[in-house]
């Protein structure tokens, strides 16, 4: 009877603990109605890796290049061909999905607003919110409009790493008040990494992406940034805008160097289609140590005496994943803070960078924000 009263004990024990992550990650009795807008981005990879695992079903697909369905064969082997459109309007009145996740140009980021949020149906776009701060700022009035959620992803938001990272600085005060952040985030080039064709395309388009690695990876710095400084918008901007290899990007550039003036602290932004790795990774000091993440789950923190290497616990469901994420804010399951890497606040600060960094290189001259 004891060992039996023991095993009982145990088993509650092990259910307690897994069920929080059956409801987030399983979720089959409730699905969030999930439509796709847009195949040419090559980013796709997330949602069709994540369609079995039943938080969410996909009620529609609209993409009005038709010779994308068949290219994105493992999207249509999982969602019936009835369930594609060329149409998105006719997919959202069709389908009825409570949001969608955009797999478009940035370009088009503005249209699909314009579509879903009179309906009342969330958003989610690839990183960064909008082509222009133009854009952004009429993304931002048909929120203030309609009352939905308009989320920005970042591969980013959901390193462990990247979360320890704050809390050491904010919570447990570390390494001190912040001094500089250097901000990396790069790779070898899109194309030499073997970006599909209907990517690139886009991606190295000036209209249609807003920039090169300014805008590809320029945001990660701007949205981290912004991020650890508690929503604070720089004073000053400062950007210098390179095409290395212009044979190959001829229309964008493909390295930049940006720096964000705070009062008591400087963040350089790296971004880059020439290195020869990929990275994603920060350097942050502070008045009394420092801070290097080195990925999305290794970090060193140390001072001029010692240093000591911390692996991150893995992040709590829904905060771990962007569509268990999506899920639970439009369930109203958990609250979208305006300081919060995928919030429309921050987002609307890194559109503010990203414009003053691109101003700031045309011009050669520091971009005043004060």
């Amino acid at each position: 009877m004891k060992y039996k009263t023991q095993i009982l004990l145990l088993l509650s024990v092990i259910t307690f603990i897994i069920s929080p992550s059956l409801s987030y990650g399983q979720g089959k009795s409730n699905p969030l109605r999930l439509g796709i807008v847009g195949l040419s981005h090559g980013h796709l990879g997330e949602v069709v890796s994540r369609i079995d695992r039943g938080d969410f079903i996909i009620v529609g697909v609209a993409e009005k290049n038709t010779d994308l369905w068949s290219i994105n064969k493992k999207l249509k082997g999982k969602v019936s061909i009835e369930r594609f459109y060329t149409d998105l309007e006719k997919m959202l009145k069709e389908s009825q999905p409570e949001a969608v996740i955009v797999y478009t140009s940035i370009y088009d980021h503005l249209a699909v607003v314009e579509a879903c949020a009179p309906k009342g149906i969330h958003v989610m776009v690839e990183k960064p919110l909008a082509v222009s701060l133009e854009h952004a700022h009429k993304m931002n009035d048909l929120v203030k409009e309609n009352p939905i959620h308009l989320l920005t992803n970042y591969e980013t938001t959901w390193y462990p790493s990247n979360h320890t990272v704050y809390e050491f600085i904010h919570a447990e005060n570390k390494i001190g008040n912040i001094v500089r952040m250097n901000i990396y985030a790069g790779h070898e080039g899109p194309i030499e990494i073997g970006c599909g064709p209907e990517f690139t395309e886009w991606l190295t388009n000036p209209k249609l992406n807003g920039g090169g690695a300014v805008i590809d990876f320029g945001c990660y710095g701007a949205n981290l940034s912004t991020w650890l400084m508690g929503g604070e918008r720089p004073q000053s901007v400062y950007a210098n805008l390179k095409t290395l290899k212009p044979s190959v990007y001829p229309a964008v550039d493909d390295e930049a160097t940006i720096i964000l003036e705070y009062p008591k602290v400087t963040t350089l932004v790296m971004g880059s289609w020439n290195w020869p790795m990929s990275r994603k990774d920060m350097h942050i000091y502070g008045t009394k140590g420092y801070v290097y993440q080195d990925d999305n789950i290794s970090l060193r923190i140390g001072d001029n005496t010692s240093q000591s290497v911390v692996e991150s616990e893995p992040l709590d469901a829904p905060y771990n994943d962007a569509f268990l994420y999506l899920k639970s804010v439009v369930r109203g399951d958990i609250t979208v803070n305006s300081n919060d890497l995928s919030s429309l606040d921050n987002n609307l600060v890194v559109m503010e960078i990203l414009d003053a960094a691109i101003r700031s290189s045309n011009e050669n001259r520091p971009i005043d924000l004060k």
